[in-house]
């Protein structure tokens, strides 16, 4: 966090949109003033695109005169029944609303609104971080209002409300969710009383939306260090309302003293290993990033979605937990049992049904094949038969397969991880030999029904995988003439012959 003067903060306030604003909102005779998360992030260094600017009066008259003043290359947005405007202009983006206060009823998190004063309007704010504002009027410009003491809690690194946390939760329950997000971007505390009124009102909870729930879930995702807002989420109550099959994977069971690992700290350290191997994405040379061999996904999207997979790569554990006398304790085919629960999950907490989700499931359903490879001897046909069924998703999938190497026991690990190398490396060969990525076999099912004459059968089905699995085992390069001439002589074993004129 930085130290700032009101004349070194007018220097945050030096882009003519915001003198553009001043101008006419003292044109206006009214009062207006940054605030938010904008003048938060000037003090902790963050870049922030999101400009909230309050005006004593009216918001949306403000948004439309600066318009008119901004002329052509101004896009402005009304929306009379919420009394905001939204305005872009130049690549910067500035939300408009009049002061309010805000009454709530018990049963919804939507207020009545009322026109109300710069207090009124600081007092609905969820955290006195996100109280504090910044005058734009040209005499008191680049001043901070700051009637919570939001730089003290700046400083001390606390999240805390500026009035009772049991009403500011109980008003609308969707602030307990962001008191632990923000507490997990910014690497801060939750104050004591704040996050006792989180165990407090975590029932309130129910009122939310799912979608509300799961974009809060994201935005914690794709903090630096997930597990910190996972945990802060466990304590205080809320994990076992919104995500109850996450927190089943707690607790250790012992038997005849052999225990097994608390699944759901380990879950949280494998989501920290695959946090600090994608926040690295971000920095990647411009051009690197499109190279990425993920069609359907954008790094942004990669980011988030395979760390998804590592919060659910063992949710099948508590399902397939079995104790074997001679073995202890199992969890037998928990990566299928976890690849079929993903539909559930993503259709209950509202998260998309599409592409995205079957990446999650991909991945989650083969974590453990490059585990077992590693564990054993690295043989091309292993190797190829991965690569195919990841195909683009290798390489994230690899990413996840080493974070989740936990083991207390260095020497395994480190075995684990060198491992692991041999088989990356067995992959870009075999990749830029073979071109196994995604492949089809060279002899299509329609060449083989006409080679022998057949209709659509289970002797054309059969063909086919044979010559992909001869492929994948090294019998045969990934060529047509080989895949021909092996379709041949399979078909003659079967009792087939070439007809005639195909």
């Amino acid at each position: 966090m930085i130290e700032l003067t009101t004349e070194e903060l007018k220097q945050h306030f030096e882009d003519s949109i915001f003198k553009r604003i001043s101008e006419t909102a003292d044109q206006l005779g009214v009062e207006c003033y940054v605030v938010g998360g904008y003048v938060r992030d000037i003090f902790l260094q963050r870049p922030s695109k999101d400009i909230d600017v309050v005006v004593v009066g009216s918001g949306i008259g403000v948004a439309e005169a600066l318009a008119k003043r901004l002329g052509r290359g101004a896009h402005l947005a009304v929306f009379k029944n919420f009394g905001t405007a939204q305005l872009k202009y130049r690549g910067t983006e500035v939300e408009f609303v009049g002061a309010r206060r805000e009454s709530y009823s018990h049963d919804s998190r939507k207020p009545v609104v009322e026109d109300g004063t710069l207090e009124d309007d600081q007092n609905r704010r969820d955290f006195t971080i996100n109280a504090m504002a910044v005058c734009l009027n040209a005499a008191r410009y680049g001043e901070l209002v700051d009637p919570f003491n939001g730089m003290d809690d700046l400083r001390e690194r606390t999240v805390r409300t500026p009035l009772d946390p049991d009403i500011t939760f109980s008003d609308d329950p969707l602030r307990m969710m962001r008191c632990v997000r923000f507490a997990t971007q910014l690497g801060f505390y939750i104050e004591d009383e704040t996050f006792e009124a989180l165990e407090r009102n975590r029932e309130r909870i129910g009122i939310i939306s799912r979608e509300r729930i799961a974009d809060e879930l994201n935005k914690i995702l794709l903090s630096p260090v997930p597990s910190r807002g996972l945990i802060d989420l466990d304590r205080c109550g809320l994990l076992e309302l919104i995500f109850p099959e996450l927190t089943a994977l707690q607790g250790v069971e012992t038997r005849n003293g052999r225990a097994h690992k608390d699944n759901f700290y380990h879950t949280l350290e494998v989501l920290d290993n695959v946090a600090r191997a994608t926040q690295e994405w971000k920095d990647a040379p411009k051009g690197e990033e499109d190279a990425q061999p993920v069609p359907m996904l954008d790094v942004t999207e990669r980011r988030l979605w395979l760390r998804w997979a590592a919060l659910l790569h063992d949710i099948g554990k508590p399902t397939t937990k079995r104790w074997e006398p001679k073995i202890g304790w199992t969890f037998h085919n928990h990566n299928f049992i976890g690849e079929k629960m993903i539909p559930g999950i993503f259709r209950k907490m509202k998260l998309p049904m599409n592409e995205k989700m079957k990446y999650v499931q991909k991945l989650v359903g083969l974590h453990m094949r490059p585990i077992v490879i590693a564990d054993e001897e690295v043989t091309d046909s292993a190797v190829r038969r991965l690569l195919f069924e990841a195909g683009d998703d290798i390489d994230d999938l690899m990413t996840l397969c080493e974070a989740d190497i936990t083991s207390k026991n260095s020497v395994r690990k480190q075995r684990f991880l060198d491992n692991f190398q041999l088989v990356r490396q067995k992959l870009k060969d075999l990749e830029e030999r073979d071109r196994i990525r995604n492949f089809q076999p060279p002899v299509s099912g329609e060449e083989i029904m006409q080679t022998f004459g057949l209709s659509p059968c289970r002797q054309v089905g059969a063909l086919k995988s044979a010559i992909k699995d001869a492929i994948l085992d090294g019998v045969i390069p990934n060529e047509y003439q080989a895949a021909r001439d092996y379709m041949l002589q399979r078909a003659a074993k079967m009792g087939l012959h070439p007809v005639a004129n195909p």
